[in-house]
């Protein structure tokens, strides 16, 4: 009996471990395809194969979002500041926020969010959008760039989305280094030591 107990207790350590080790491996290896194009809040077309090589902190948010996403753009605003105090921001590292709805997220919506946070439009933080002309097929590489770092949304019918809620530092070939949570437990000082450590 004792044997059963501690062969079974073995097994369920090992799964333990097994399934961490998943989705440490899954984090790990998680790239954006570089072929995966949309358009900028200014509306040029943004691939991310062709992207400058640079550290990128990437935020997926809606502008109707009522919390969370204004919470983390407000806070990535100061994490901008104190990146740009230390010299990197727009050098070694850019801000990516993209839009899960395209719908009412166009080119002149995100530019009037920016403008309400005070975000320059100076390249260095990109929002992203679908294309009007290729709006289905963009719709559809949002939600891969979103699954490739499991991120996941849905519109329950209401047009509040319900989200998941982190943001992610990619290296300079947007492949995954970290994620880090959103709203109110969007830590910009823990994430401005990982920026800085990374560069």
């Amino acid at each position: 009996m004792k044997k059963l107990y501690i062969i079974s207790t073995l097994l369920i350590v090992i799964g333990i471990a097994a399934g961490i080790s998943y989705f440490i491996l899954r984090d790990v290896n998680a790239k954006i395809p570089d072929n995966i194009s949309l358009m900028t809040m200014n509306k040029k077309e943004y691939t991310f194969g062709k992207a400058n090589k640079k550290l990128k902190l990437v935020e997926f948010m809606y502008t109707h979002c009522p919390d969370v996403c204004p919470t983390t753009t407000q806070k990535m605003n100061l994490l901008k500041k104190d990146l740009q105090k230390a010299g990197v921001y727009g050098k070694d590292i850019q801000f990516i926020t993209i839009t899960f709805d395209p719908y009412r997220d166009t080119p002149e919506v995100l530019r009037k969010y920016m403008k309400t946070f005070g975000i320059e439009n100076d390249g260095n933080w990109i929002f992203l959008t679908a294309n009007p002309k290729n709006f289905e097929k963009d719709r559809q590489e949002i939600k891969k760039i979103a699954d490739t770092f499991q991120f996941q949304y849905r519109d329950p019918g209401n047009g509040f989305y319900v989200h998941s809620a982190f943001t992610y530092l990619l290296d300079e070939n947007n492949k995954f280094i970290k994620k880090f949570p959103m709203g109110e437990d969007f830590n910009k000082d823990e994430v401005f030591k990982k920026i800085m450590k990374e560069i």
